[in-house]
């Protein structure tokens, strides 16, 4: 159970730097709770997440996997897509504000 924590925070770390975050828990924390309609996350608890000590619950998922354009297969448990990968090669140099333009640009 150690070991799927500590991985789980492995990716984590991860997907924050792909969608150009620092993978800092002040910066989990602000863009967690602005984005998430539940109870809100204290520096504490995202601090857990990325020490690999606790892993969220799945509506915590989602919001995590949705606000870094991850599935939550692929977060909680490192299983990626192919087609994601794929997709994620043509936008690789584009900022995080280009890609969130992009998407909202796509569902037009």
């Amino acid at each position: 159970m150690q070991k799927d924590k500590r991985e789980f925070a492995e990716r984590l770390r991860a997907a924050m730097l792909r969608a150009g975050y620092e993978a800092r828990p002040s910066v989990l924390e602000r863009e967690f709770n602005l984005r998430h309609w539940g109870k809100p996350m204290t520096l504490h608890g995202v601090r857990r997440w990325l020490q690999g000590e606790v892993i969220p619950d799945y509506k915590k998922l989602q919001t995590l996997a949705e606000w870094l354009k991850v599935s939550v297969a692929e977060l909680a448990e490192g299983k990626a897509l192919a087609a994601k990968s794929q997709s994620d090669s043509r936008v690789r140099g584009l900022t995080y504000q280009d890609r969130d333009l992009l998407e909202l640009f796509l569902r037009l």
